[in-house]
């Protein structure tokens, strides 16, 4: 894993661990998000189906990603 993927998955769950973002709550658009880490959107979007496989995340098709209600 590089160094600025690495930072887009820290910052994400940081801002999950501290509540940040809490149970059921929208993640920013996969575009602000690389905007705001400095990462291609290429980046992100490995990031957060990394963070869905462990159900940290979920997907919703059109919608965006949501934080599970199980992260806390």
């Amino acid at each position: 894993m590089g160094e600025v993927t690495a930072n887009v998955e820290n910052t994400v769950r940081g801002w999950i661990s501290a509540g940040e973002y809490g149970p059921g709550a929208r993640l920013p658009s996969e575009r602000q998000l690389a905007a705001e880490l400095s990462a291609g959107r290429t980046t992100v979007r490995l990031v957060l189906a990394r963070l869905a496989a462990e159900g940290l995340i979920r997907s919703e098709h059109g919608r965006g990603y949501f934080v599970c209600e199980q992260s806390r």
